[in-house]
């Protein structure tokens, strides 16, 4: 059986390693935008996203895909929409692993925002803020054109070219808690904005604005339509159920 697992995450990596570790049942396909590195997973990578291949679709029939994974960032919703579309099409297997959402702790100065136009204009009376929230976009940069000094932080180059008052941090995670310390400490950041992504690999920089009473502005989640999984074992059942499954389906469908 051929899985496609929609990667780019560590939840991800962790999945298509976990599912290579149960045996010889999976053949792994695992996806990557590859805008920053190739993955190292016990499967084959495809790169680039699926436009080039045909789309979706065209993919999933081509390579015979028995069940999609999708373990995309929790704000990634394009590439979800639209493997959920193709596995009702093809009639195939589809769960979308996601993992906890940050909470806030004793200390913490959290301001939640349902889109990046409302977070960005309830920054502009600071003098010195720290962007988190991955890309953005043109017309969301003139939104803070005001503020003097903006630190975008990404892990890929920016796509658009940036106005004078912003400055590009390459990084990519796991961060550091000291490192993150340093980082705010050294460039007097006097607020942040950060989309509520979960996981260990950069909540650092939350624990370190909380210890220097540092507002965080945070963008809420997209809603996510049907079910998902918060927990990697909670998925690789499912996935477990769905594969005893079909050990009964073949014989059953030939029948007369």
């Amino acid at each position: 059986m051929k899985l496609l697992i929609l990667g780019g995450t560590a939840d991800a990596r962790a999945i298509c390693t976990q599912l290579h570790a149960a045996g010889p049942h999976y053949e792994l396909v695992y996806s990557v935008a590859g805008l920053v590195r190739q993955p190292q997973v016990p499967a084959t990578v495809v790169s680039g996203g699926f436009k080039q291949l045909g789309g979706l679709t065209h993919f999933c029939q081509a390579q015979n895909i028995a069940a999609i994974v999708d373990a995309t960032h929790p704000y990634t919703t394009t590439m979800g929409n639209t493997a959920k579309a193709t596995s009702q099409q093809l009639s195939i297997p589809y769960w979308r692993f996601l993992r906890p959402a940050w909470q806030t702790s004793a200390g913490d100065q959290w301001r939640s925002f349902a889109n990046s136009q409302q977070l960005l204009t309830a920054m502009q009376g600071y003098q010195r803020i720290l962007l988190t929230l991955g890309q953005v976009s043109r017309d969301n940069l003139a939104i803070v054109q005001q503020v003097p000094q903006v630190w975008l932080r990404t892990a890929a180059k920016p796509s658009i070219a940036l106005p004078s008052n912003v400055q590009w941090i390459k990084a990519i995670g796991p961060f550091d808690l000291a490192d993150e310390r340093t980082l705010l400490a050294t460039h007097q950041i006097q607020a942040m904005a950060s989309k509520n992504s979960g996981g260990q690999a950069t909540s650092p920089k939350l624990t370190a604005a909380r210890e220097q009473d540092i507002p965080v502005y945070m963008l809420q989640r997209p809603q996510q339509a049907g079910t998902t999984y918060a927990h990697i074992e909670h998925l690789l059942r499912q996935v477990q159920i769905w594969q005893e499954t079909l050990k009964v389906t073949p014989m059953t469908l030939i029948a007369p």
